[in-house]
């Protein structure tokens, strides 16, 4: 790229967005960037209802076999009807354990990626700016729908969502982007904006994916390729960049160590505290995400459809809650006040989604769960208003890297562990919403570390 101040999209030529006066550049990046976030969390989307039902179709598994039909029928003419309908249920129980068991170790070794790579995204970022950082994750992402969508077997979607984590480490390159452009005045209002964005993108992607998946389960990942590598083209044509040469520091090869990023988090006293915070609400949150289409399929007999229908609706109360309640609630309860208390309803949500006996219970609990979601700009806010301008992307590299680890642990207790054996045989009793009500009781600690974190580094006085 040209060293040349007449580029429009070389660091020199673009004003210094985090010292500058006026507000103009700063509201300019922030469209630029918010509308990148929306597309990407778009093509994540749409994937989101069909992904588990991939799974379902490249590990196999009969429905029901010829020979267990004769064998019912040969012991008793008069019960053919319910023995081929308890083999169809045992058969469809067998499918959906199996299933959790390979999505929650694709899960995980998705957030290995991430955790392996965040740190080296974010250090990079801090080196040569945010926005080539961003277009390679961009073009990267595009090739993984790509991968996902012809693979044949399971390895296939294995090498698939190894790139997707690597590629979706980006997201602590947007974090740093926002941080870049953010004032203490509007951070945890552009915090919001990003939950909109991600809103927007849950509500017309989920539900999206599923009328494709209707088509066929492999269309969604097509359609997400395209829109991916439109936003490479967009943030190659208009993203600008926004963070100056002069506050670039050094790449070095232990500042990129994963383990190292989270040692990191010691010269920042209050976010190193609350890491146990981001431990439980990521454990549980991914856990929820990680589970979802699989026990609402099996509970409720959800398909794809209906599923992106209800995920649509997660996405329209995050637009509602994130981009109009998030700022009023901050000023009112101050940042701490809105962590604890969006924590509490998302604790009572997490309950009420594993204790629900009728799917049309689930939509009710969606719109008030909902209200929780004011905890996480609330915290990103406190976070970045604790780290200095030049280490925005290592300190969001080593969050990245810290949820990321815990979101190893999620899809494997929460899937393949939790669900898988407690809709089993060998299970003491069936309760699918098991991983629901573990993620509640560590939502519910979450709130009593938060509350003692604030405790011990009380809010200084203005």
């Amino acid at each position: 790229m040209s060293d040349s101040p007449t580029n429009p999209y070389e660091p020199a030529a673009t004003p210094p967005l985090p010292g500058a006066p006026s507000s103009g550049p700063r509201q300019a990046a922030m469209a630029f960037i918010l509308l990148t976030l929306f597309i990407d969390i778009l093509g994540i989307g749409i994937v989101i209802p069909v992904l588990p039902e991939l799974v379902r179709e490249l590990v196999g598994e009969d429905p029901v076999s010829a020979t267990m039909i004769v064998d019912a029928a040969s012991i008793d003419v008069s019960s053919i009807d319910v023995a081929v309908t308890d083999a169809v249920a045992a058969s469809e129980t067998k499918s959906f354990s199996r299933a959790g068991r390979y999505v929650g170790v694709i899960g995980a070794t998705y957030a290995l990626m991430q955790f392996l790579f965040a740190p080296i995204i974010g250090a990079l970022s801090d080196r040569f700016g945010r926005r080539p950082v961003l277009l390679c994750s961009m073009f990267g992402l595009g090739i993984d729908f790509l991968i996902q969508g012809f693979a044949t077997n399971i390895a296939w979607l294995f090498a698939g969502r190894v790139l997707a984590g690597i590629m979706g480490a980006s997201l602590t390159t947007g974090n740093a982007y926002i941080a870049d452009v953010s004032t203490d005045d509007n951070r945890a209002r552009n915090f919001g904006l990003v939950g909109v964005m991600f809103g927007l993108g849950f509500t017309i992607g989920p539900a999206l994916g599923g009328l494709l998946g209707g088509i066929s389960l492999r269309l969604p990942f097509f359609v997400a390729a395209g829109l991916a590598l439109v936003n490479w083209l967009y943030g190659y044509f208009v993203v600008p960049e926004s963070l100056g040469v002069d506050k670039r520091t050094a790449f070095t090869l232990r500042g990129a160590n994963p383990l190292d990023s989270l040692r990191r988090l010691a010269d920042y006293p209050l976010v190193a505290a609350l890491a146990a915070v981001f431990v439980c609400k990521s454990l549980a949150q991914r856990g929820l995400e990680n589970v979802w289409v699989l026990y609402t399929g099996f509970k409720f007999d959800w398909d794809a459809g209906v599923n992106g229908l209800a995920l649509g609706l997660v996405g329209v109360m995050a637009i509602i809650v994130q981009g109009g309640m998030v700022r009023p609630t901050i000023k009112r309860f101050g940042e701490r006040g809105a962590v604890v208390g969006g924590t509490i309803i998302s604790a009572i949500a997490f309950a009420g989604y594993g204790l629900a006996s009728e799917g049309w219970m689930i939509p009710m609990i969606i719109v008030f769960g909902a209200f929780g979601g004011v905890a996480g700009p609330a915290i990103q806010s406190l976070v970045t208003g604790s780290v200095s301008e030049t280490e925005q992307g290592r300190i969001q590299g080593a969050l990245t890297s810290l949820t990321s680890l815990t979101n190893i642990i999620a899809p494997l207790f929460f899937n393949t562990l939790l669900f898988s054996y407690f809709i089993s045989d060998q299970a003491p009793f069936v309760l699918p919403g098991a991983p629901l009500l573990v993620g509640s009781a560590l939502l519910t600690a979450s709130i009593f570390i938060a509350i003692n974190v604030f405790r011990r580094f009380p809010k200084p006085a203005s």
